[in-house]
């Protein structure tokens, strides 16, 4: 196997599934598609691809609100066809995906959900080159994807696959970005396969077993991972967000052994079981919290005396078991990436059995280059986990503004990218010749850290970028600082600040519903979040937690001052106003610098 759709025909020979894609139709049920089902589905819109008249080196766009059969079956055939995919996230803007489709020249498009076809439609009228746009989703009047199929054409497929290589451009993925324009990161069959096959084994899930899939697949790491699911030959279920809990929800109905995720939505479930917890009065409270406490001192592979065991064992039966049965009941490990988790929502999690494991990569590099384990001593919380094998990774302290054994990960390997599809600057500028070794500088600082039996773990502890330099000269590194402070419950989000000023600072949105429930539990009547950011014994509450954190870092990394804002940050928002969040949930530091510059700029007044 050396092309992503050599992943069909493995799976139908060696792993037939009856049930290998689910997702649920307009009425709430379940429908299921075969291996055969989806081969034959991908071929049949090769063809048609190519039937009406893309030619090997086109470029197709992907977009879907949520995760579908559909936009995996159109991946494949684009493959098949020689085309180039261009997967575009739901929640951007028309002006996005006009700079997108105008820069890869895309030529067709495919969507599903809501408005897509609507703004997908606005963008065209700017989009000489797309010529035509088709729903997943039967609408009057609009081009429906089974149109372009051609199940007389497939005999035609065969001379067209045999000749697509492995180094053949597959994809085009545009990273949603921090700052400025997309860039296109150009990926071949070669560099994603190579993920596949060497991480397989990273996910404890065997041939047949269930997995959910609601992370967007337009980003390459839920996309490697709905590969790894082909190639082991695992039953996929598609969902979005919107319904994963409650007795109804998908977690409950498909009881998967394995997801993927983001540390937001784990930090989401989190808050919602101490919330949970604080609803509950007497001795259920207190046996809650008493099992809560088990966990901060957590450790994989550790070692428990009898008495510690029994101590487990008793608040497994009696609390974690629930928070197991609410994720299905059958999940033996959970995948977190794109961002960086906070140790506390990890030693929860696992001290629980529910087993997450941190992984580690970016777009530009397809995208795995370390992960933690499930195996004994194959875990280290707080860190990414060991390289890949077949990676290099080195630690690049030159420049010399970070601390001892700190520096930018470089990576060198098969998975790294061609460049950025018509941006040889911008390639150039992240790539570096050493001893003859070209290497991909990642953007971010870290710095190995040894484990119980030896082995060498990477620990991320900033984004180059992200480094604030304060007005004496001193370099901090705000995501340490923020993950810590978000580990707290009344926390919901927190950007530090302090460029080129004497001291650190932070931006705080609460939790809004932690919040009443401490004000209840306080005798403060609730009024409104906004009316409550000003109240003085709500501000006291917070500086209280900064009082109570700060000691965990260096003078200059500490919050002097904060200021409490009432809109959480999102990735979208329906008024069509700039985002805070990325897609993947990352903030956009210079967005929120400017949006909220009146109250950073009293904090140093």
């Amino acid at each position: 196997m050396t092309r992503l759709f050599d992943l069909l025909y493995h799976q139908q020979e060696n792993l037939p599934l009856t049930k290998a894609v689910s997702a649920r139709n307009g009425d709430g049920n379940w429908v299921s598609y075969s291996s055969l089902d989806v081969q034959t589905a991908a071929e049949q819109a090769a063809a048609g691809l190519l039937k009406s008249g893309l030619k090997p080196g086109d470029t197709v766009a992907l977009v879907a609100y949520k995760n579908r059969p559909e936009w995996l079956v159109m991946d494949f055939a684009i493959q098949m066809a020689g085309l180039i995919s261009i997967p575009l996230y739901p929640t951007i803007s028309t002006g996005e995906y006009e700079y997108i489709l105008n820069e890869a020249e895309v030529k067709m498009a495919f969507c599903g959900g809501l408005d897509l076809y609507d703004k997908l439609s606005a963008a065209q009228k700017n989009t000489p080159s797309l010529a035509k746009i088709y729903t997943f989703d039967p609408q009057p009047d609009r081009p429906f994807w089974k149109d372009i199929f051609d199940p007389g054409g497939t005999a035609a497929l065969k001379p067209v696959m045999d000749a697509i290589k492995a180094d053949d451009l597959a994809t085009i993925i545009y990273t949603s970005g921090t700052t400025g324009n997309p860039k296109g990161v150009m990926l071949t069959h070669a560099n994603i396969m190579f993920v596949v096959l060497k991480t397989a084994d990273l996910l404890a899930i065997e041939a047949g077993e269930k997995a959910l899939s609601f992370l967007p697949m337009c980003h390459i790491y839920e996309r490697a991972v709905s590969f790894v699911y082909f190639y082991k030959g695992v039953s996929v279920y598609y969902c979005g967000t919107d319904n994963l809990s409650g007795p109804e929800g998908d977690l409950a109905s498909v009881q998967p052994v394995a997801f993927t995720t983001v540390p937001r939505l784990l930090e989401k479930i989190y808050e919602a079981i101490y919330n949970k917890g604080l609803a509950l009065e007497g001795v259920k409270r207190k046996l809650f919290f008493w099992a809560l406490s088990l966990t901060d001192d957590y450790a994989p592979d550790q070692k428990r005396s009898f008495v510690e065991g029994l101590k487990w064992k008793v608040a497994d039966r009696l609390i974690f078991s629930k928070w197991r049965a609410a994720l299905g009941g059958n999940v033996r490990m959970v995948v977190t990436g794109a961002a960086p988790c906070p140790v506390k929502i990890l030693k929860v999690f696992c001290g629980a059995g529910i087993n997450i494991k941190e992984a580690y990569g970016l777009t530009e590099t397809a995208p795995t280059l370390t992960g933690n384990r499930m195996e004994p001593h194959g875990t280290l919380l707080g860190t990414v986990g060991c390289v890949v094998d077949g990676v290099e990774l080195q630690i690049d302290s030159s420049s010399g503004e970070y601390r001892e054994g700190e520096g930018e990960i470089l990576a060198h390997g098969p998975n790294i990218m061609l460049g950025y599809y018509k941006k040889p600057e911008a390639t150039a500028e992240v790539f570096k010749e050493i001893d003859g070794k070209t290497w991909f500088c990642t953007g971010d600082i870290g710095r190995f850290v040894t484990g119980t039996d030896g082995r060498q773990f990477l620990k991320i502890t900033d984004r180059k970028k992200e480094l604030l330099k304060t007005s004496g000269g001193k370099y901090v590194a705000p995501a340490p600082i923020e993950n810590r402070f978000r580990e707290d419950f009344l926390v919901e989000q927190i950007m530090v600040v302090g460029e080129q000023q004497k001291f650190v600072s932070a931006l705080i949105v609460p939790a809004e519903e932690a919040l009443k429930n401490w004000c209840e539990h306080k005798g403060i009547p609730w009024t409104s979040l906004p009316e409550m950011i000003e109240h003085k014994k709500v501000v006291s509450k917070y500086q209280k937690i900064v009082d109570r954190l700060n000691p965990e870092f260096s003078h200059i990394e500490q919050i002097k001052k904060f200021r409490l804002v009432p809109n959480p940050w999102l990735p979208i928002h329906q008024d069509g106003s700039e985002a805070e969040l990325t897609p993947t949930l990352k903030l956009k530091r210079r967005v929120i610098r400017r949006k909220f510059e009146k109250e950073i700029a009293a904090i140093y007044a």
